[in-house]
């Protein structure tokens, strides 16, 4: 893009062209903190990465309220810190990703991190996929002491999105997002706690496609961390999230599509029949309604096959 700029010679000022570019970069990693022991181990982990395909970037957002102690991750030309003053994650991750510069976005978590040569897992993938808004690859969840307690081989691929609405999950940690996609879809919902991922992995899915990586691209750390958590509201917050994105215009539709099995269709069944329950506790009589008409279609002839029974007994996770 040109840009005119003028330029002060001899007391007048004549005009000048210079050529600015600026050039988009392959991924953002925004990571939102409050200063946590383990920042540097999770920054580290993408500046240490043996790639040179492209560029890519760092974004910490101290949620802190306080200044980040200075380190020498501080000081990479790869790495922007800004500040949020306690707002919570999801309006953290929302401001990293407004200035975010890259095609892909990745959320990490401070006390998790990438594993070497994800960054190249993730570009081979986004070489042969470019039609999609989700890359992802498998994990390990790890204690606090960083021990190894299990490692997930997803396997999803395609229009997931009626998997997300039966209640299974693919992490950000071990995602890159595309940009365009996270905005459309609405970023994250400040209202939403801790499950705000899965609220906006539906989201999402319900307009794109996801690609993945057979390969270890992530670990996450899965220890205790304070007895504090309230899962009851985690999980009523989860309900809102599903909730939210049945309510979305062609979400029968998308859901109906990417329910490719028998099995499929009885776990969306499960999941509709629970809407259905949970929108007459709050006497949303004719969202239940609607509920109840969908399960019935979406069970239909298949109600008499085993599997549709199959999916239809597993519990949403």
């Amino acid at each position: 893009m040109w840009r005119g700029l003028s330029a002060r010679i001899g007391g007048s000022e004549k005009p000048r062209h210079e050529l600015q570019i600026t050039m988009q970069i392959f991924s953002s990693t925004i990571i939102p903190t409050i200063n946590r022991a383990t920042l540097a181990r999770a920054v580290m982990s993408i500046l240490d990465q043996k790639f040179d395909a492209a560029d890519f970037e760092v974004i910490v957002v101290n949620d802190s309220g306080q200044p980040l102690p200075d380190a020498d991750w501080q000081h990479s030309p790869r790495v922007r810190v800004i500040g949020t003053q306690r707002r919570e994650r999801s309006v953290a991750r929302n401001t990293g990703a407004a200035i975010a510069r890259g095609k892909y976005l990745h959320f990490l978590d401070d006390d998790d991190l990438l594993v070497p040569g994800a960054l190249q897992a993730f570009w081979d993938l986004d070489q042969t996929a470019r039609a999609v808004a989700w890359l992802y690859g498998n994990y390990q969840t790890v204690d606090n002491a960083g021990n190894r307690i299990d490692e997930f081989h997803p396997g999803l691929r395609g229009n997931i999105f009626a998997m997300l609405i039966c209640g299974e999950a693919i992490p950000f940690q071990n995602s890159f997002l595309r940009a365009p996609a996270v905005f459309a879809a609405g970023a994250f919902d400040p209202q939403i706690t801790g499950v705000e991922d899965r609220d906006l992995g539906r989201r999402i899915a319900l307009r794109g496609a996801v690609a993945y990586t057979d390969t270890l691209v992530a670990q996450i750390r899965i220890g205790a961390r304070g007895s504090s958590t309230n899962w009851n509201i985690i999980a009523e917050g989860d309900r809102w999230g599903r909730e939210k994105a049945l309510c979305i215009a062609g979400a029968y539709a998308r859901m109906r599509a990417s329910a490719d099995s028998t099995y499929w269709y009885g776990r969306v069944s499960r999941a509709l029949f629970a809407s259905l329950v949970w929108n007459l506790k709050r006497k949303q009589v004719w969202t239940a309604a609607s509920r109840a008409v969908a399960g019935l279609m979406f069970a239909s002839w298949r109600i008499g096959a085993p599997a549709f029974w199959n999916g239809l007994r597993t519990k949403i996770n």
